[in-house]
């Protein structure tokens, strides 16, 4: 590859990510609204936000908790945001993988960490990951609010989730770029109308 194509191939790459960015606004924005509603009304009432997903989702569950908890806007000050990730102990996770099998392992961290009133955040870019499903299903158990960013058709996160936001592609990369943005402007908001 000469530098013209890898300069082609950048270009391209830059475009679609931005051509995925901007339907969100048209599809997405009263998803956002909606999620930020029951996110800021939770934390209103000083309950928490857990957030679990697999792979590049689990980062993302990791970045926008450490958001939450330290701070997005420097020119913002405010104390920490209750914010878990279900995704970053280890020992639970390969503990509850083995001994309960691995699509229950965010469920039972829900079960054992979330309170009524509290609200699950799952991410998965198909809508078809078992593990967040299951979570997504105790969650609402637990008269938790949910929340699912997705992908693709939505699969069947859509249906289990109170607000589902669902980017309007079905390539993997596209709808994990698009992720942390709607991640971003959900901790913008929650920062903006709660301690701006």
């Amino acid at each position: 590859m000469n530098n013209l194509s890898r300069h082609k191939y950048i270009q391209d790459e830059l475009n679609a990510s931005a051509s995925v960015k901007q339907k969100i606004f048209d599809r997405c924005a009263d998803g956002i609204v909606g999620a930020a509603d029951l996110l800021i009304a939770a934390l209103r009432r000083k309950n928490k936000i857990l957030l679990c997903g697999n792979g590049g989702s689990a980062a993302d569950c990791q970045h926008l908790a450490t958001e939450m908890v330290i701070r997005m806007s420097p020119r913002i000050t405010r104390p920490g945001i209750p914010a878990i990730a279900l995704t970053t102990d280890t020992s639970m996770l390969t503990a509850g993988a083995n001994d309960l099998g691995y699509d229950r392992v965010f469920a039972r961290a829900v079960e054992a960490l979330g309170a009524g009133g509290d609200v699950l955040i799952g991410i998965t870019t198909s809508g078809r990951s078992e593990s967040v499903n299951n979570a997504l299903r105790m969650a609402r158990g637990k008269s938790m609010a949910t929340v699912a960013l997705l992908g693709k058709d939505g699969g069947t996160a859509k249906d289990l989730a109170d607000v589902a936001i669902i980017v309007p592609s079905d390539d993997t990369q596209r709808i994990q770029e698009a992720h942390i943005t709607i991640g971003h402007i959900l901790c913008g908001l929650i920062e903006q109308e709660l301690y701006g």
